[in-house]
């Protein structure tokens, strides 16, 4: 697949962690030759300290030159940009092996002590290219992991409430209908919240939300909901100040939680319920706490649908790719109440 100009398919070697990472294989191959046990020679310190800054010299020398020359070796096919890339790292081995072992052939060192010239600038160059090869594929794999993994949350994020439920629309819409003479400042007002979560969810696998952003999105659904369902929605709002409200986050992490709690809860119990929601910070973590009444998922013959499971998925994923493993959620039914907990690292 030929990359397009705008994303070079060259992996970014400009970043400390791929420099650090060249930077430890360049001293590895230096520790592997000193402990392997050929018996051919016995490494002094010395020798041991010369041949690893040799070798640094190398591994930077030759990832500032791939760094530099990204987009030019990108606007090849993958294919030969890169040969050409290994057959630079050799080239640049061969230059900084021959300069090498030029001067210390002139000041007398024992470094390069019974090693050829061409030996030495050979071997240089092949070990360089094998690792920078190995190099090159690991961190383009680790690349279009990490693309792909992106593209999937993005993916599941618009799949998950790039639509509102078309149901939800058109009981809005009639619900706003029947208030426009009888109540027409209420009806302005679910008008305003229903382009809200239209705008959120349109925009919903692109760039980050705020915790502030996500509780008034819940909060404007949670008024059109009670618009239509009454005295039967009570919505309990705690929260434990401070809060990090500027804390980035995916965007509707919690407005489709909630969603859950009235549809898979709120809606299906006659007498109705409240939705508690909290907020708080526990040390180094943020926990949002959604808890709502909701029929036994046990009960023979009680069809439930099965959203809750797709949008608490897909929420999970996206809080995985944007906080790591030390995102979780957890979520389960217990003696009539059904909760789902959020939990996020503050950084």
């Amino acid at each position: 697949m030929a990359a397009s100009a705008a994303t070079p398919w060259m992996p970014e070697l400009c970043r400390l962690p791929r420099l650090a990472a060249m930077l430890g294989l360049a001293e590895l191959v230096v520790v592997v030759l000193a402990l392997a046990p050929d018996g051919s020679r016995h490494w002094t310190m010395g020798e041991l300290a010369s041949a690893s800054g040799f070798a640094l010299w190398l591994a930077l020398a030759v990832t500032a030159s791939l760094c530099l020359l990204r987009q030019a070796l990108s606007k090849l096919p993958e294919m030969l940009g890169a040969v050409a890339a290994v057959g630079l790292a050799a080239l640049i081995a061969i230059l900084c092996a021959g300069i090498i072992h030029a001067l210390y052939a002139v000041l007398g060192d024992n470094f390069a002590r019974g090693i050829g010239f061409w030996r030495f600038t050979l071997g240089s160059a092949a070990t360089t290219a094998l690792i920078t090869a190995l190099a090159l594929r690991y961190f383009y794999v680790s690349d279009r992991w990490a693309a792909q993994v992106q593209a999937n949350a993005r993916a599941q994020a618009d799949a998950l409430q790039a639509r509102i439920r078309p149901h939800f629309l058109f009981n809005s819409m009639n619900l706003i209908a029947s208030l426009l003479h009888r109540d027409p400042a209420v009806a302005e007002r679910a008008v305003l919240d229903l382009s809200d979560l239209f705008r959120a969810a349109l925009g919903a696998g692109e760039g980050d939300s705020t915790l502030r952003d996500e509780c008034e999105l819940a909060e404007r659904y949670l008024s059109i909901e009670s618009l239509r369902l009454g005295d039967r929605l009570r919505v309990h709002w705690q929260r434990d100040e401070p809060l990090p409200w500027d804390l980035p986050m995916p965007r509707l992490v919690l407005q489709p939680l909630v969603e859950n709690a009235v549809l898979h809860g709120i809606s299906r119990l006659p007498e109705g319920g409240t939705i508690e929601l909290h907020l708080a910070c526990v040390g180094s973590e943020l926990q949002i706490r959604v808890r709502n009444p909701a029929p036994d998922p046990q009960v023979p013959g009680l069809v439930l649908a099965q959203g809750a499971g797709h949008a608490q998925h897909s929420i999970g994923h996206r809080l995985t790719w944007r906080f790591g493993r030390a995102a979780r959620m957890t979520a389960g039914w217990s003696e009539g109440y059904y909760a789902c907990q959020v939990t996020v690292p503050i950084q």
